[in-house]
This record gives C-alpha cells, sequence and structure tokens, in this order.
C-alpha cells in the first residue's frame, strides 16, 4: 500500500505513534488510508453543510474497510468576493487548492482520496490536484441550493445582482430588494442556476470521476447523504483495482465532458478549468478542439439565468446521465470510457430516461444545433475568446457598435449608475486579465447592473476578464492577448467600432493593421496595483486564459 511508507515496519515506529496519538488502533492503522478533502468552512454557503458530507463519507469509507483522515482545502465565495479587491483572489485560489492538497497527500502517504467539493474553485483546484497525484480518487459534491420564491416565480443568486440594477432605474423598490433578499438563496448548497459551481460538479461527473448524481441532487436532500457513503465506499474498490484518475480522464472523457458542457449551457468558466484540468493530465486540448466539439454538439438545456429552470429541475429530469443519453443518441459520446464506478459510460446511461423534456430538450428538437459556448477570434482576439451563446438574445449575435473604455470593473460600474451607458453601446473592461488584475475577475455586478436597468439585450460587454456563470447578455470575456501583456485590446480608444459576430466566430474593431501598429509603438501598460504577497507572484507566474490561466515557470 502507498501508506506503508507512514505505517510499516520498525523504522516506522515513530509515525504509528503519531497516528497513535490520533486515537488510531493497530487495526485501523492496518487498513488503506483515505484522505478525504473537505472544503467546508462556515463563510461559504455551498459549503455549510460539508461537514455532514464529510461524515457520511467517513462511514462509507470504514463500512468498506477503510480508515479515513480528513483534511482541509480552501475555498472561496465568489458571490461574497465579487465587485471588489476579493474577486482578484478567487481564480488564484485553484491553485493554491491543487498545490495545498498535493502536498498533503504525498507527505501522509494516503492511498486513495475523496475530494469534497462545491463552489467554483475548489472543484477544478482538486480535480487538477488529482489528475497530479495519479491515485485512485472519487469525488462527491456539496450539491446545490434549492431555488428561492418570491411571488410565486422561483428566484436565485443572479436575480440578486440584477436587482440593484433595477432599483437603480426605480423598477423595483428598496422593500421588495430587501424582501428578494431574504428569499433569494433558501438552503445551503452551491447557488441554485448553471453558475460555475453547478457547472463543474456537473462535468466532474461527465469526466468520470463522480458518481451519478454528483451534480444535481440538492444539497438538502438525504440522497445527498446516500451519494456521499456510496462514495466512501467506493473508493475502496478503486484501490482494490488501482483505478487511478488518468485512467478514467482519458481523451475521450475530457471531449464528453465539452459535448455536456455545451448541452447543458454551462459558464463560460469551464473552459478556463477544463483547459487547466487536461494540461494537468496531460491531455492536448484547446479552444479551436472546444470550438469545433460546440459547433456539433446542441444546446439541450436553458437553465437560470438563461431560462426559468433550476438545477433542481435538471435532477428531477434525470440529471447529468439524461442530458448524456440524449448526446449519445446523436453519436456524440464515447461510451468506452471507464468511470469511478468501473463501468463504462454506455453501461452508466443504460435505461435512463429524460423525464420532463422541457427542461432536457430532445436531441431532435434543441434550443439551437450548436452549443450553448463558443470560441471567437479576429484582430480584437488573435489567441481566442469566449461567450456563453445560449444566454445571447438574438438580437445580438452580431453587433456593431462603439466602444466605451475602461480600464477597471469599478469605472465601468460607476458609468452604468451614472447612466452614461447607452443602447448600442460596447463596453470594454481591461486590464483585469490574470496578470492585470491581478487575478481575472469575474464581471457579474456589471453584467448584472446592464440587465436590471434593461441594457442587457442592447449593450455588449467585452473584457479580458471573465464571467459568472451567473451573467447572461452579449458578455465576451477571457479576450487573449489580454491587455498587460499588450493585446489589442490595451490599443483601443473610445469610440472605435467594435464588430461582434457570434455565428461567424469573429471578434474585430474596425482598425487597419498600420493604425493599429502606430498605436502599439506607443502603448504603456498600467502600473500595477498589488506588488505585493501572493497576488504578485500570481501575477508574474499566471500564463493566458486561452491556455487556462495556469502557472509556470516557463
Amino acid at each position: 500500500m502507498r501508506s506503508d511508507k507512514i505505517k510499516s515496519g520498525n523504522e516506522r515506529a515513530p509515525h504509528r505513534s503519531l497516528l497513535k496519538a490520533l486515537g488510531y488502533t493497530d487495526a485501523e492503522l492496518k487498513r488503506p488510508l483515505i484522505g478525504i478533502v473537505s472544503s467546508y468552512n462556515e463563510i461559504v454557503p455551498g459549503h455549510m453543510n460539508l461537514d455532514k458530507i464529510c461524515e457520511a463519507v467517513r462511514v462509507g469509507v470504514t463500512m468498506a474497510g477503510g480508515t479515513a483522515f480528513m483534511f482541509p482545502a480552501i475555498a472561496v465565495c465568489d458571490g461574497l468576493a465579487m465587485g471588489h479587491i476579493g474577486m482578484k483572489y478567487s481564480l488564484a485560489t485553484r491553485e493554491l487548492i491543487a498545490d495545498s492538497t498535493e502536498c498533503m497527500t504525498l507527505a501522509h502517504g494516503f492511498d486513495g482520496l475523496v475530494m469534497i467539493p462545491n463552489c467554483d474553485k475548489n472543484v477544478p483546484g482538486l480535480l487538477m490536484a488529482a489528475a497530479r497525484l495519479n491515485i485512485p480518487t472519487i469525488f462527491v459534491s456539496g450539491g446545490p441550493m434549492l431555488a428561492g420564491k418570491v411571488a410565486g416565480e422561483e428566484k436565485s443568486l443572479s436575480s440578486m445582482f440584477e436587482a440593484i440594477g433595477k432599483v437603480a432605474v426605480g423598477e423595483l423598490s428598496e422593500d421588495e430588494l430587501a424582501e428578494l433578499e431574504d428569499n433569494a438563496c433558501p438552503t445551503c448548497g452551491s447557488c441554485a442556476g448553471m453558475y460555475t459551481a453547478n457547472s463543474m460538479n456537473c462535468l466532474a461527473e461527465a469526466l468520470g470521476m463522480a458518481l451519478s448524481g454528483n451534480g444535481t441532487i440538492p444539497a438538502v436532500y438525504s440522497a445527498r447523504l446516500r451519494l456521499a457513503k456510496e462514495t466512501g465506499q467506493q473508493i475502496m474498490d478503486l484501490i482494490t483495482h488501482d483505478i487511478k484518475p488518468l485512467d478514467i480522464m482519458v481523451k475521450a472523457a475530457f471531449i464528453n465532458a465539452i459535448s455536456v458542457d455545451m448541452a447543458l449551457g454551462c459558464s463560460t468558466n469551464t473552459i478556463l478549468h477544463l483547459l487547466a484540468i487536461a494540461r494537468e493530465a496531460g491531455i492536448p486540448l484547446d479552444l479551436a478542439l472546444i470550438d469545433s466539439i460546440s459547433a456539433q454538439t446542441p444546446n439541450l438545456c436553458h437553465l437560470a439565468p438563461v431560462g426559468a429552470t433550476h438545477i433542481e429541475d435538471l435532477h428531477t429530469a434525470g440529471g447529468v446521465h439524461a442530458v448524456m443519453k440524449e448526446l449519445d443518441s446523436l453519436g456524440l459520446l464515447n461510451t468506452e470510457v471507464i468511470t469511478v464506478n468501473r463501468k463504462s459510460v454506455g453501461e452508466n446511461i443504460t435505461g435512463v430516461i429524460n423525464r420532463d423534456e422541457e427542461v432536457i430538450r430532445f436531441a431532435a428538437r434543441p434550443y439551437s444545433r450548436t452549443g450553448g459556448i463558443a470560441v471567437l477570434y479576429g484582430n480584437l482576439a488573435a489567441e481566442g475568446c469566449v461567450v456563453k451563446r445560449s444566454a445571447v438574445v438574438d438580437e445580438m449575435l452580431v453587433h456593431e457598435g462603439p466602444a466605451r473604455i475602461f480600464d477597471c470593473e469599478e469605472d465601468a460600474l460607476k458609468a452604468m449608475t451614472d447612466k452614461k451607458i447607452e443602447s448600442g453601446d460596447v463596453v470594454v473592461i481591461r486590464y483585469e486579465g490574470p496578470k492585470g488584475g491581478p487575478g481575472m475577475r469575474e464581471m457579474l455586478s456589471a453584467t448584472a447592473m446592464l440587465t436590471g436597468m434593461g441594457l442587457g439585450e442592447k449593450v455588449a460587454l467585452i473584457t479580458d476578464g471573465r464571467f459568472s456563470g451567473a451573467s447572461r447578455g452579449a458578455a465576451i470575456g477571457h479576450v487573449a492577448p489580454e491587455a498587460a501583456v499588450g493585446g489589442t485590446i490595451a490599443l483601443l480608444e473610445e469610440g472605435d467600432i467594435i464588430s461582434i459576430d457570434i455565428p461567424m466566430n469573429q471578434l474585430n474593431v474596425r482598425l487597419s493593421d498600420e493604425e493599429l501598429e502606430k498605436r502599439r509603438s506607443t502603448w504603456k501598460p498600467l502600473e500595477p496595483e498589488i506588488t505585493d504577497g501572493y497576488l504578485h507572484r500570481y501575477r508574474h507566474l499566471v500564463g493566458s486564459a486561452s491556455e487556462g490561466a495556469v502557472l509556470s515557470i516557463d
């Protein structure tokens, strides 16, 4: 066993004495040692129930003959970090989560791992760690939040952010805002729409790294505890057969996950994360491949914020496997790859039924013939950028308008609240990329403000930063090269005409090559505001969003 390095032989008697100081017996130490990586904390609503999930996993591990040890992983709540300096740290924690999990696992010689994430960056961070460590590993999330209800309508976190814009234009009173505040997020769990957390938990299932229901069983359902126990038992089976993450996360599994991503209409953040996870797994993956998969994958779901349905509805309709069943009917899945239950994808989806064709459209009548996310290129994004195509109204799929230039999110928000943004404008928020932010902030406050003010279907927003899964509208992010390294977005001036053509995968500025070169010759980057601490180191090591915004010493 891998754990023999800390528990076997006379030379490890000191190590055993330390384990016995924890209360473990000789009998327990003879069993495989399982690390339970829990993201439990008391500040993230999606994580407040993870102590119960952890205990259920521990029970499952013990039932199957293992000995469990919990250790923590950090997690930032993107909702709480939104709109201030805290959001600069969110994406950057993904690397800390992967690195610290690697350190804890190798330092303590675990035979296997059960990962318990839930919200935005700790799901991909732990998947990155799983690929890097490549010891038997399985995931079980804390589950999604139930939707809130106000005046008979279902609401979620995106409703709250959009309400701020409605108050600003007088469409919503402060009393109505308070009622929404009290009811939009009614339970523990990852926020109820197809935002980044739920997107990644569904994709962990599609990748084969979690049991069925991981992405969709609501956090407050007892079925979530049963799933956790089954997960604890299953890690022991994976150890017995020495099935490791890189046996599961093969290239075909990533292609399956991207297809599911496009069918579900997931957050654009999944592109960053899938690129980063694939890199750890040694799998070649790039934006061009992702876009080619999107071009042939129908969009089958319009979950909040795009539509009125939520993750609980997806679960009732049959969950991720029902979506995969629809894709398989079109020949879009590799059904031979194995998953953490040691069954193939094909075996897992046999007999699965789509129980609600309004939540999961039949493959024959999709919302669109192409996937939820599109990759755009052009002179404004030579390395590419992404847009949640399924969240863009038809009128904005092709758009030209004058650029309104802002060098940070705060300046753009002030212009919005001062009513200086007009119908037809293209808001450009730059120097918010991985290096420029640093940390590549989400722009939910900006997109939600535009939507709440009634401009969400009339104004485009372009940034080298990124968007929350709760964003909707013509929100184009991950523009690369970013402004901080001299990308074209840094050369834009107020009033430049920006041309967006999502069906043709194009993003351009109506300027000649000569004019762009003239501007480039006099361009100087902004001085960074943060010059010390973790983000200072992060800024120097992080790479392009087009490659997943991963750290590199190259």
